[in-house]
C-alpha cells in the first residue's frame, strides 16, 4: 500500500510538471506572436509614411498651369489658373495674373488708359497733317503790285505758322510714343515676379513666368547668364534689339522664349508671339 501511494505522488508530481511546462510554452508562443506582430507593424510603418510630393511643374512653351499658346481668353479663365479681374488693358490686350497674384491697380490702369488715348489722338493728327503740308510760296514777278506782295507775305506767314504747329504736333506725337513704351515697361516690371498671361482677341499671345518657376533645364529667376547660355546657347539663344535674350520655340511658328537679364542674372522669362496684335 505504501508503495502505491509513492507511485501516486510521483504521478501527481509528473502531471504538475507537464502542466507547468505546457503553460510556459503557451505563454512563450503568445510572446512570440506579440513580438512578431509588433515587428510586422514597425516594418510596415515606413511604407505608409513614404513621401508623395510631386516635383513642381516646369514652365514650358507648350503651356503652363493649363494655359496654352493661342487659347481663348474664356478658356484660359476656365482653367482656374488666373484671377478673374484683368490687371492691364494696355495696347488693347487683356492681362491677368495667376491665382494669388496682386489685385488690379486702378491708378496705374487709369494712367495707362490716358497715355494710350493721347498716343492714338496725337498720332492720328500727325498722320493727317503730314498730307497737308503748305506749298512753298512762289516768286513774285517783277511787275507785282503792292497788293500782290502783301498777299504773298500773308501766305508766307500762314505757312510758317502752319509749319510751326506741324512741328509741335510731330514732337508731341513722338513723345507720346515714348510714353507708351514707358507704360509698357512699367507694366512688365510690375508683374515680373508674379507673372501674367496676356490675351489678344485671337487668343493667348504671351505667358510670363512667376519668379519661382523653372524651365525643364532648371533656368529661372536668379539663374546666371552663363547657366542660361549653357542651357540654350547651342539651340540658337541670341541677344535681341529689345535687350532680351531670345530663342525660337521649336514647332511653334512665331513664338519665342524671352529672357530678361540684369546684372548677369535672369530676372524674368516669358514665351510670346509678338506678331499677334491686340488692338
Amino acid at each position: 500500500m505504501g508503495k502505491n501511494r509513492g507511485r501516486i505522488r510521483a504521478v501527481g508530481v509528473g502531471v504538475s510538471v507537464v502542466l507547468l511546462v505546457a503553460g510556459a510554452a503557451a505563454c512563450g508562443n503568445d510572446d512570440t506572436k506579440d513580438t512578431a506582430k509588433a515587428g510586422s507593424t514597425a516594418s510596415a510603418a515606413p511604407a505608409s509614411a513614404a513621401p508623395t510630393s510631386k516635383a513642381p511643374e516646369a514652365f514650358a512653351a507648350v503651356g503652363y498651369r493649363g494655359l496654352k499658346p493661342g487659347m481663348a481668353k474664356e478658356a484660359g479663365l476656365a482653367t482656374g489658373a488666373l484671377e478673374a479681374a484683368p490687371v492691364s488693358l494696355l495696347d488693347g490686350c487683356t492681362d491677368f495674373v495667376y491665382r494669388g497674384g496682386p489685385a488690379p491697380d486702378k491708378a496705374r490702369m487709369d494712367a495707362e488708359a490716358a497715355t494710350e488715348a493721347r498716343y492714338k489722338d496725337l498720332n492720328a493728327k500727325a498722320d493727317a497733317a503730314s498730307g497737308k503740308a503748305p506749298a512753298p510760296a512762289g516768286t513774285l514777278p517783277p511787275n507785282a503790285s503792292a497788293k500782290d506782295a502783301a498777299a504773298a507775305a500773308a501766305g508766307s506767314a500762314a505757312g510758317a505758322k502752319d509749319s510751326a504747329a506741324g512741328a509741335k504736333l510731330m514732337a508731341d506725337a513722338t513723345q507720346s510714343i515714348v510714353d507708351m513704351w514707358t507704360a509698357r515697361e512699367a507694366r512688365d516690371k510690375a508683374f515680373l515676379a508674379t507673372g501674367r498671361a496676356s490675351f489678344a482677341a485671337t487668343g493667348l499671345r504671351e505667358l510670363v513666368a512667376p519668379a519661382d518657376a523653372r524651365t525643364a533645364e532648371g533656368i529661372g529667376a536668379g539663374s546666371t547668364l552663363d547657366a542660361l547660355q549653357q542651357a540654350y546657347g547651342a539651340k540658337g539663344l541670341q541677344l535681341a534689339k529689345s535687350g532680351k535674350y531670345e530663342l525660337p520655340v521649336e514647332g511653334q511658328q512665331g513664338w519665342k522664349w524671352e529672357f530678361t537679364v540684369d546684372g548677369g542674372k535672369v530676372t524674368g522669362m516669358a514665351v510670346a508671339d509678338r506678331d499677334i496684335t491686340c488692338g
